[in-house]
């Protein structure tokens, strides 16, 4: 069954005027079966006009026509709409969802839609720890693989998981979708495209991490907000998969619907089309007559002559077919850094260099603010505090920006002055970083502590690898499920397996994780009232995974990172077998490399392990194969390798490819495999049958 599907451009806070337009669209040309927002739904934080609407929008008081899927685009989301988010999983008001930042829907129709918000930044993309939630303008690695995981779900919705075949049950055994929303494009889309470009610049914004996605999900349609600024209009001619038979892709590029007007013509802000899911009985589509090599497959050489027409033509069941304005040419032979006839700088107006090389463009304009700090150029303005009156330095762009890269008490970014965390009064740390953000039978404590400090926030399903609702988790790896905790193999176990394995001792590699049902941050984080029954299973599926190890002749090696931060996600240990033979080296191995990475172990573990509960400290713990503990106390401030066991214990292995778990994952189908070995092996020591 076909669907018929309204795409718009960034509405920036212009929520009203949006519903309007979209029910004068529907009436003329629907009934639309849904609407995909890109780019920027709300408005700047700074914008009280749009906050009004955004407070609306919340009440119920701004109503939408159809079904309305939306999504973060370059400015951070309002406390109160993350809030929402987190308290109803998504939806915000009747008819208004907002997908993850890195999400999949699976429609009634079975239509698959995902999405990537916010920014890219290189630095940030590659140096972020985790996975960068609503409050960050900006997309990481992190978001990346996350997408990428939804992808392998079918589901989003949250679910009350009774058995491990009702989680397994919810993973797909393929990752392409139908429709893909970004805020950002691809960085290849425009290699071997004639469809004549609005502005030159639109030919070196994409962010490359984005093609790799694009390559392993082939999303017949892609959307993307972030066309220049202010956004611009572009379509692609159709490209094609050459592994997948009949698959199509097509990608648009909106303009925005509201913001600051353009100057000249208003660019095209909505899209509409048709699509139906895919079937395995259904035809193979007829190849566009426009279509292009594929940009994603396909070696491309930027030709230094561009084609002085353009016949491409946008297929739309609107607007028919459209005919491209001509694109602006370069002379054959021409430097490429040269702008074309013409071209004026956007920053400086000089006519000698292209915009990417402008001098001018490593200082901000007059009027800029750096959104990090908040100076300005070329306007000295007064801190006024009780202690003192301090002049701000001249302004900066927020790439170069000092405090960018600050950090506050618990290792996570550090406020902005005047912030207070809603968790524990702090200002020295942001409310997602916050040890306390996820005590739950503290809450009563925190809220009589002053009007200033709310509730602490309760993370959201997308802010979690481990929790069992989340779409994220791969579900198919789980080999056990209690009342307290479940055990799962993780991705690129250090153990080898498959074709990459010599001998396997325990079946499946038998590298698994034990993990805490309930969200908590460490083990020590959890409250005393609650904690007997989860530690007490923990030791069961210890005992139990000792047990089995032995019977293939090895050895049990655990070890727990209790990071205080949200950074540190959900509180699980990870249990290794090592050979037998190796048993007796295990410890020295980590006093060795603790050694040399500056990470010693306390003489007393079991004092230093109390003096963390409650949630006062971080730690490092291993348990060794003889029952004895090591215990390292993480330090404020000091760097602590999230990696060190995994380090140590490929070290001791001699397997040291196996360091990096993201160059050892496998297929899902080798992964399905390892799972059902280790379960099947698993099974007579299992304290859960």
């Amino acid at each position: 069954m076909s669907v018929k599907v309204l795409t718009v451009g960034s509405a920036v806070g212009s929520i009203r005027d949006l519903f309007a337009k979209i029910k004068a669209i529907d009436a003329k040309h629907g009934k639309f079966d849904l609407v995909l927002c890109t780019g920027d739904f709300f408005g700047p934080l700074d914008s009280a006009s749009a906050e009004d609407e955004t407070t609306q929008l919340l009440a119920g008081i701004l109503e939408a026509p159809i079904e309305c899927y939306i999504m973060q685009g370059d400015n951070p989301l309002s406390d109160a709409v993350i809030q929402k988010f987190a308290k109803t999983g998504g939806e915000l008001c009747k008819n208004v969802f907002l997908m993850n930042k890195s999400g999949i829907i699976t429609t009634a129709n079975g239509l698959r839609i995902a999405c990537l918000g916010g920014r890219y930044d290189p630095e940030i993309y590659t140096s972020a720890e985790a996975a960068p939630g609503f409050s960050s303008p900006f997309f990481s690695t992190h978001t990346m693989e996350r997408l990428l995981s939804n992808t392998l779900t079918t589901s989003t919705a949250k679910q009350n998981y009774k058995s491990l075949a009702d989680i397994q049950s919810t993973a797909s055994s393929s990752q392409l979708i139908d429709v893909l929303i970004t805020n950002v494009w691809p960085a290849a889309i425009t290699n071997f495209s004639s469809a004549p470009l609005p502005a030159p610049e639109l030919a070196s914004i994409g962010a490359h991490p984005l093609d790799d996605t694009i390559r392993r999900t082939k999303p017949r349609y892609h959307f993307a907000a972030a066309g220049g600024q202010p956004p611009m209009f572009w379509e692609r001619e159709p490209y094609l998969w050459d592994d997948t038979e009949g698959r199509i892709s097509r990608f648009v590029s909106l303009g925005a619907f509201g913001g600051e007007p353009p100057t000249g013509k208003k660019q095209r802000w909505f899209y509409a089309f048709t699509i139906a899911p895919n079937s395995p009985t259904a035809a193979p589509a007829p190849r566009p007559a426009n279509a292009t090599k594929n940009p994603f497959t396909e070696s491309f050489s930027r030709p230094t002559k561009r084609p002085l027409e353009s016949t491409a033509e946008g297929e739309n069941f609107i607007f028919g077919n459209v005919r491209q304005p001509q694109k602006r040419t370069r002379l054959a032979g021409g430097d490429p850094a040269k702008p074309p006839p013409g071209y004026k700088c956007h920053r400086c107006q000089s006519s000698e260099h292209l915009i990417d090389n402008c001098p001018e463009r490593q200082k901000p304009p007059e009027g800029y603010v750096c959104k990090i700090c908040d100076t300005v150029r070329s306007l000295f303005r007064y801190i006024v505090s009780p202690l003192n009156t301090l002049p701000l330095q001249p302004g900066h762009l927020v790439r170069d920006c000092p405090t960018r890269f600050a950090l506050g008490d618990t290792g996570g970014r550090k406020p902005k002055p005047g912030y207070i965390c809603r968790a524990c009064g702090s200002d020295a740390h942001l409310v997602d970083d916050c040890p306390a953000s996820s005590q739950r039978p503290q809450r009563d404590e925190h809220r009589g502590r002053g009007p200033k400090r709310g509730p602490p926030k309760e993370i959201a399903p997308d802010e979690c690898w481990f929790c069992l609702s989340n779409p994220n988790l791969a579900k198919h790896l789980i080999v056990a499920i209690g009342s307290e905790c479940y055990v799962t193999l993780p991705k690129g176990q250090i153990i080898p397996t498959q074709s990459a394995a010599e001998h396997v001792v325990v079946p499946g590699g038998g590298h698994v994780l034990i993990v805490p049902i309930t969200h908590y941050p460490t083990y020590s984080t959890i409250p005393g009232d609650l904690a007997a029954p989860i530690v007490e299973e923990t030791e069961k599926h210890k005992a139990a995974l000792r047990a089995m190890y032995a019977k293939y002749g090895a050895a049990i090696v655990v070890f727990e990172v209790g990071r205080l931060s949200a950074k540190g996600g959900h509180a699980h240990v990870q249990a290794v077998p090592v050979p037998a033979a190796l048993k007796d080296k295990v410890e020295e191995a980590f006093r060795a490399e603790g050694r040399m990475t500056g990470i010693d172990f306390e003489e007393d573990p079991d004092a230093a392990l109390e003096a963390c509960a409650g949630g006062r400290g971080s730690y490092f713990r291993v348990d060794l194969p003889d029952g004895r503990k090591l215990v390292h106390l993480i330090k404020d401030h000091v760097p602590f390798g999230i990696q060190f066991g995994r380090q140590v214990l490929v070290s001791l292995l001699n397997t040291p490819e196996r360091l990096d778990w993201k160059a050892c994952t496998l297929p899902e189908d080798e992964d399905r495999a390892d799972a059902q070995a280790f379960k099947a092996a698993f099974a007579p020591f299992d304290p859960t049958l």
